[in-house]
């Protein structure tokens, strides 16, 4: 069994039944950290959970608010949680046609520039240029991998 996640007649993606229940489960929880809906639900076969529609429109923000969340973020544990299935995220974005930029890493941001631990919340911080190649080289990786 698979599930299919689309817009309109066009497949973007379709994972086995236990790959996509995993990102649905975690598209919940980003929804919620967030603050944002994903635009990803019931498809066009009510009834049916295996098939999912994406609303591109409500995708692209979530999608980019996602993105601009894990870039900022400097907390090593946060990025290593986050940054498979914001790849997935983001390699199903281009699918759908949406435009998900890479933020310009700020100044004086230097690679491997993570926080250890930091108990506090620290102050929004900018992307590291580490943070967003492997966030995109992983996002590209996972398009190859992610069947239609």
């Amino acid at each position: 069994m698979s599930m299919y996640f689309d817009i309109g007649d066009e497949t973007l993606w379709n994972p086995s039944n236990g790959a996509g229940r995993l990102f649905l489960r975690q598209i919940e929880v980003f929804e919620a950290e967030l603050n944002l809906p994903s635009g990803i639900g019931q498809g066009k076969y009510w009834g049916d959970p295996d098939t999912l529609e994406v609303d591109p429109a409500v995708y692209a923000e979530f999608a980019r608010g996602l993105v601009a969340w894990h870039c900022r973020t400097g907390h090593a544990v946060i990025l290593a949680l986050s940054e498979g299935f914001v790849a997935t995220a983001v390699a199903l974005a281009r699918r759908a046609g949406i435009d998900v930029e890479m933020p310009e890493p700020g100044p004086g941001d230097v690679c491997g520039g993570v926080q250890h631990e930091v108990q506090a919340p620290a102050s929004p911080r900018t992307a590291s240029a580490s943070v967003v190649t492997a966030l995109d080289t992983r996002a590209r990786e996972m398009d190859r991998w992610m069947a239609r």
